[in-house]
């Protein structure tokens, strides 16, 4: 298989999330098979990028890689495109005319937006990807083509097929393998090394001065949406940097230019969320709650041989070192009863309810990883497995109706 840091220093892409690296791994491992590849993921996820790392570490690499964008041809010339035409074929056929398919002979076509195809189009599609073999407009002499397929597509193809707007047999013979690509709010781990390749490459061409980004406002950048996904965050770094030119780039000037947000990613939290500040206090406490279940013994020897108010635990490991004097603010000592958490703070709910939402949301954040869920929870991984199974979660980890209204 091919070295995974080889494709990633020749190919552009960037990032060390485990999302990434395993679009890494897949490209390694495909590369080299000469087999028809579907790359999903959202629109500006960088499935071009992709499709060119799996051309150049083909076999086919000494030859042409023809993109194709299939929503950007008008459907009543996407044949012509494809398939090329014979002279005479059509009003202003003055000449033959090779096709996509003809010039990437050898070579690799990457089909883009292939869900954006005519249903007439993809029966020729799926002729020529099986075989090899197509039509030019206008002619009758069936001609041959020795090409790579590789189609990437925003759509969920599977619901299309099912509302026909997308033939079956085409869906099946593209998805021989599929590589997802992960939405850029998956993986705000890159953002920090996203931010500082598109602001070199971008001062460096313009020779502009680059004094780089201060560290509250790549923590701004991480808790925003970015509904664009890495297209929207490159665009955003060129522009805040001509607008702020020889300026160091701070927090407020990042605010400013990113607006309200339509989706809050709380850093304390296992998940994006549409809420107020007041309803993200709420979650930090149920989230300490649930360390405070599993920490009950020692909390005990700490509280239950003193009356002090002061005596609670004043480093906690469920944050970051830097989180904890925020989470002080949120927690108070009840002289009289010494609760951890006002009881009005937490409303009417049992607390094997507060833990059961506390691990489904985690899973939900980690992606259904265990290990790194459990670690996150501070508990074991076989702590984590049985309450699992405790609160019947399986794989599907979706909160109650209750839960998530």
């Amino acid at each position: 298989m091919i070295d995974i840091e080889k494709i990633q220093s020749t190919s552009g892409i960037i990032g060390s999330s485990d999302g990434i690296r395993q679009v890494l791994e897949m490209i390694a491992q495909i590369a080299p098979v000469d087999i028809t590849v579907l790359i999903g993921g959202e629109s500006g996820t960088g499935k071009e990028m992709v499709a060119k790392a799996i051309h150049k570490f083909s076999r086919r690499a000494q030859n042409e890689m023809v993109t194709v964008n299939c929503g950007a041809i008008p459907a009543g010339i996407i044949e012509s495109e494809l398939f090329g035409h014979k002279k005479g074929a059509f009003t202003g056929a003055n000449e033959d005319r090779k096709g996509y398919f003809e010039t990437a002979n050898n070579g690799t076509i990457f089909l883009d937006e292939i869900g954006e195809t005519p249903l007439e189009t993809q029966v020729k599609l799926l002729r020529v990807s099986e075989t090899g073999e197509f039509i030019r407009v206008g002619d009758s002499k069936t001609l041959y083509t020795d090409v790579r397929v590789i189609a990437a597509t925003n759509k969920d193809l599977m619901e299309l097929v099912e509302k026909n707007k997308f033939r079956q047999d085409l869906y099946f013979r593209l998805k021989t393998v599929q590589v997802d690509l992960p939405p850029l709010r998956h993986r705000v781990e890159d953002i920090s090394l996203l931010v500082e390749r598109f602001a070199l490459e971008f001062t460096r061409g313009n020779d502009i001065p680059y004094r780089g980004f201060v560290p509250d406002s790549i923590r701004v950048m991480k808790n925003y949406n970015w509904p664009g996904n890495v297209r929207e965050l490159k665009n955003f770094v060129e522009s805040i940097l001509i607008l702020q030119k020889g300026l160091r780039i701070t927090m407020e000037m990042v605010e400013e230019k990113l607006g309200s947000f339509q989706q809050i990613r709380n850093e304390n939290l296992p998940v994006l969320v549409n809420q107020s500040s007041e309803q993200a206090e709420r979650e930090l406490m149920l989230r300490q709650l649930l360390l405070l279940r599993q920490d009950v013994n020692h909390i005990k020897d700490l509280i239950g041989g003193s009356n002090s108010p002061n005596t609670h635990p004043t480093n906690v490991s469920f944050f970051p070192p830097e989180e904890n004097t925020r989470l002080q603010d949120h927690m108070h000592i009840d002289e009289e009863g010494q609760k951890l958490v006002r009881d009005d703070a937490i409303g009417d709910m049992h607390l094997e309810d507060l833990e059961r939402e506390a691990i489904v949301r985690t899973l939900q954040y980690y992606n259904n990883n265990r290990r790194k869920a459990a670690k996150s929870l501070g508990m074991s991984e076989r702590t984590l497995y049985r309450k699992i199974n405790d609160y019947e979660l399986g794989r599907k980890n979706k909160l109650p109706k209750s839960l998530n209204e």
